[in-house]
């Protein structure tokens, strides 16, 4: 049986390349702990609000800080650490480019 995904879904997934680049760019490792345990998978704008798997929506976070960004009230502190980091790597950072639009 085929399964079948949104154009959302496709577009929030993080391709393989996409993982590549972002792994280089977090030099292997925690963006936030430096941990060698990152994993290049963490959504700035989460999936669940449309963020996109692309490049500048993507952090290479260890699973301690990833589940402290995504399920704890530090989310908030964290993020303004985050967003520094993604503007710092890009010039042209947009939050609102980031969020997937084709509905």
């Amino acid at each position: 049986m085929a399964t079948f995904k949104s154009s959302r879904s496709k577009a929030c997934d993080i391709p393989p390349a996409v993982k590549k680049v972002v792994w280089e760019r977090d030099h292997h490792r925690c963006v936030l702990c430096l941990s060698p345990n990152g994993i290049p998978n963490a959504h700035f704008i989460p999936r669940s609000q449309g963020g996109l798997g692309v490049e500048k929506n993507i952090l290479t976070l260890c699973p301690i800080c990833h589940r402290a960004y995504d399920q704890t009230t530090q989310r908030k502190h964290l993020q303004v650490e985050l967003r520094a980091y993604l503007q710092d790597k890009y010039n042209d950072w947009n939050e609102e480019e980031l969020i997937f639009k084709g509905w």
